[in-house]
């Protein structure tokens, strides 16, 4: 029978947050922390039934706590841990994923528990370092990794990147037949319920979880599915809402028939990399962070543990790939085959990109991209190739190139601009005229400027402008909060040959200041000497506008080159295009 431990916070405190704890396996203890008047979540997703944040505790010869809980829970959480163990004796922490209402207090949980081993995916631990800002203990897992706490508790570990977060990892004890997912088949629905006893109560908020969280990635949810295919298991403890026991298969059929049609008419791009070898990660998320700006979907396929049935699946239905090169096959016998899958998988029309992975024996770059030209796949971009240690230069180009290669997608599967809209809206909207200026920025050695059109004064105090920066702009990822740019103000009459200049499409990694006279503002962004005005500004907020964000900032100085000028205005005539 399971027992249910209620631990209330104070009744004076709101909202309302309870733990409960229960005994779900052989020396396996559930803790979940009930949030029952949560009504959003990630602010843009209401909330009609609270949440939980479970974690899980197991205890063989070693002791595992899998993920921990948002910080809200801080007090009563900790204490039901050192309740339920002497925290001196915690072997392992396994951090499932990093998103903050699962890895709030990992920091304290440290400071208790300082010789504490953190094991997680590469991307995890790498996000968890720049969290906790002090040293700790780490193991890096993945597909095919294992780890034996004794007493028949054997973990292993199933990577799941893109569920929801580039670092998922599901953990699965195979003395217990558990599987813990984290985020992957949870739902928002907080109840004294530890089970799904009553799946129709719960189907609304399970679908709802789903299409927010889970949607959006459906490809990787698939091959998350296939990964998970060959276990058995008894319960799915996940981190959110109820555990999964009396309804498994439904819950899994669901996602399953979910994710097949979501996937039926979705553009995606496969990115095909060897993880640890070289800086390949770090390279292909780049390039996939800007391939996700278009909003074209991505699949990130490590060839370490991928198998050849899941590389020629979506060798063959990618619009696009990306290869970083992997050993030489002299060097690796087990790339041989994959390379092979990939290339008689392809076919004409695809959209092709490769980069080199600085491993020290990559398999040479130019007679493979000869391979893909001769199939008749088109190139995203020029190769990247790295001659030295990559910097936040290397990460600019790789976005720029990824973005690219989204554009070359969504561009060509665009309808025609003069029909996009009703003709008549399309018309009046295009009556909205504007200001004509140059934003620049620049970071560390990265620099980049766009022309900018949709500009507003957005308040006296502090004195603030708001500026529509498109989400695919590779300037965009120089304009989070705390940044600095300078928007330099084009004057009448005068602007034609800095317009067309800063119109021009540059390929990835290019001087886009190149034959442009400039200084450098106090914030260290490129004023441009031929401009009428200009103002340095601090990036404060940023708003989500759907295929824009919409930057808030407050400026720091400006200065007027010449009093009586104007400043050059922009009249369209349709609405549906710059």
């Amino acid at each position: 029978m399971v027992t249910l431990i209620d631990s209330p916070t104070s009744a004076a405190v709101q909202p309302r947050l309870t733990v409960q704890t229960a005994d779900i396996a052989a020396n396996t203890t559930a803790i979940r922390c009930l949030d029952w008047d949560r009504d959003r979540f990630d602010i843009e997703f209401e909330l009609h039934h609270g949440t939980t944040y479970n974690s899980f505790l197991i205890q063989g010869e070693k002791t595992a706590l899998i993920d921990t809980s948002h910080r809200k829970f801080e007090s009563v959480y900790l204490q039901e841990l050192q309740d339920l163990i002497d925290l001196k004796s915690l072997d392992y922490l396994i951090v499932n994923h990093t998103e903050p209402d699962h890895s709030g207090l990992i920091p304290e949980l440290l400071d208790l528990a300082p010789q504490v081993t953190v094991v997680g995916s590469k991307v995890a631990i790498q996000f968890l370092e720049k969290l906790v800002h002090r040293p700790f203990e780490s193991q890096i897992v993945k597909s095919g990794h294992s780890l034996d706490l004794g007493q028949g508790h054997e973990l292993q570990f199933i990577s799941a990147p893109n569920l929801h977060w580039p670092d998922t990892i599901l953990t699965y004890d195979a003395g217990t037949q558990v599987l813990y997912t984290c985020d992957v088949f949870g739902m928002h629905y907080c109840d004294d319920s530890l089970l799904d006893e009553t799946p129709e109560r719960l189907e609304p908020d399970f679908q709802y979880y789903y299409n927010c969280l889970m949607g959006p990635n459906a490809r990787s949810v698939l091959m998350a599915l296939k990964r998970i295919a060959p276990l058995q298991f008894d319960l799915v403890a996940t981190g959110h809402g109820p555990l999964l026991q009396h309804h498994i298969s439904h819950w899994i059929g669901q996602y399953d028939t979910w994710s097949q049609n979501q996937v039926k008419a979705q553009t995606f791009v496969a990115l095909f990399y060897l993880d640890g070898y070289g800086v390949s990660d770090r390279l292909v998320r780049a390039i996939a962070d800007g391939i996700s700006k278009t909003g074209v979907a991505i699949e990130l396929v490590d060839l370490s543990v991928a198998d050849t049935h899941e590389v020629r699946t979506l060798a063959q239905c990618a619009a696009g790939l990306v290869l970083g090169m992997p050993p030489q096959s002299s060097t690796s016998t087990t790339l041989d085959p994959l390379l092979g899958t990939i290339l008689a998988a392809v076919h004409p029309k695809q959209v092709i990109g490769l980069f080199e992975t600085g491993g020290g024996q990559d398999e040479p770059i130019y007679p493979l991209r000869n391979r893909f030209q001769e199939l008749g796949l088109l190139e995203a971009f020029e190769p990247i190739l790295l001659k030295t240690e990559p910097t936040a230069a290397t990460d600019q180009l790789c976005r720029e190139a990824g973005t690219d290669l989204g554009q070359f997608l969504t561009q060509s599967q665009s309808p025609p601009a003069d029909t996009a809209l009703d003709p008549e809206l399309n018309q009046a909207i295009g009556r909205l005229s504007t200001g004509l200026y140059i934003l620049t920025a620049q970071k560390g050695d990265v620099r980049s400027a766009m022309l900018a059109s949709w500009v507003i004064q957005g308040s006296f105090e502090p004195l603030g402008i708001v500026i529509a920066v498109a989400k695919d702009r590779a300037i965009e990822s120089l304009l989070h909060p705390g940044d600095t740019f300078v928007l330099n103000v084009l004057e009448e009459d005068n602007y034609q040959s800095l317009m067309r200049h800063f119109l021009l499409r540059f390929p990835p990694g290019a001087d886009r200041f190149a034959e442009v006279n400039t200084y450098p503002a106090q914030n260290g962004s490129p004023i441009l000497l031929e401009t009428l005005a200009y103002l340095e500004c601090e990036v404060t907020s940023r708003l989500d506008g759907n295929d824009h964000w919409l930057v808030y900032s407050t400026v720091q100085t400006g200065r007027v080159a010449k009093l009586n000028a104007l400043t050059a205005t922009h009249h369209r005539k349709l609405g549906n295009h710059y």
